[in-house]
């Protein structure tokens, strides 16, 4: 069912003042929001293309990696009826999903240009080195301004019952009397249930990230668990966020009061023989 959105000031004395929804020329600004910040949608994506021409004769509009190097295909309604723009993500996932991992690099390498490459990108972004397997599933965001029944239907059907990593994004847009402009989000599906039904009832090989006690359990198995342990409980504390990826434990913080959230440090707990005398060791990766 599709939500209404409404919103308000908060003004003196703790009145309510209503802004009001307005119309939005969506397809000329949204597409750049999202490829100047894509955290609009989540903050686990990094864009690595924008209009990227299919062997189908297609064009998507954003093409992305997620933090588990998987291809998020995302799509906007633009002119296309509900139908049409259901129809069209899937059938930009069918070639999506054969892309290899040099393919999906040299999309990557092509977009970002002389600013940076793929692996460079991807390891400020999330912190942790570009994957050998890229590209082992792939999810599709529709994005609109509104969804009608027949595709919440249709969306919700294809990610229930078959685990199909697919959702939709609406935004609402409001102006109030001064000119100035809001935004809201709002998920079609959570997408936490997304992520549980592609794992749990879709054919996905993409394997989950380990839980901090797997890790755990790793690097007593090697004989550094109490270096391990002693790591992440000082370093922990320090940052805003830990996270969790396939092969490692990343630490994110902000470097600046006014920065966003970067990656700092990572903890790869998968161990390596070398040839010291003991034969183990922790990597410890750090970004400045």
């Amino acid at each position: 069912m599709t939500q209404e959105v409404r919103l308000w000031e908060i003004i003196e004395r703790d009145a309510l003042k209503e802004i009001y929804q307005a119309n939005l020329n969506f397809e000329d600004r949204i597409e750049q929001w999202l490829d100047n910040d894509i955290s609009i949608i989540s903050k686990d994506l990094l864009v690595i293309g924008r209009q990227v021409h299919t062997d189908f004769g297609g064009t998507i509009d954003l093409l992305c990696l997620d933090n588990q190097g998987d291809v998020v295909v995302v799509e906007l309604k633009r002119d296309k009826t509900h139908r049409e723009i259901t129809a069209q993500i899937l059938d930009y996932a069918s070639w999506v999903k054969d892309l290899s991992k040099e393919r999906v690099t040299e999309i990557g390498d092509e977009y970002l240009g002389e600013v940076s490459n793929l692996e460079g990108a991807y390891r400020n972004k999330f912190g942790v080195d570009y994957p050998e397997m890229v590209n082992e599933s792939h999810k599709m965001l529709v994005v609109a301004s509104e969804i009608d029944a027949s595709s919440e239907r249709i969306i919700k059907y294809l990610s229930d019952s078959y685990g199909i990593g697919i959702n939709a994004i609406t935004f609402n847009y409001f102006k109030n009397d001064c000119g100035k402009e809001y935004l809201s989000r709002v998920f079609l599906i959570e997408p936490s249930d997304v992520e549980y039904k592609t794992r749990t009832k879709g054919s996905s090989k993409r394997s989950k990230p380990l839980t901090f006690e797997e890790f755990q359990e790793i690097a007593d198995n090697n004989g550094v668990g109490d270096i391990y342990k002693k790591v992440l409980e000082r370093l922990s504390p320090l940052f805003d966020r830990t996270t969790r990826h396939i092969t490692a434990v990343g630490f994110q913080g902000s470097i600046a009061e006014d920065s966003s959230m970067s990656p700092l440090i990572v903890i790869y707990p998968r161990f390596q023989k070398n040839n010291t005398k003991n034969g183990h060791h922790v990597k410890l990766a750090m970004f400045i």
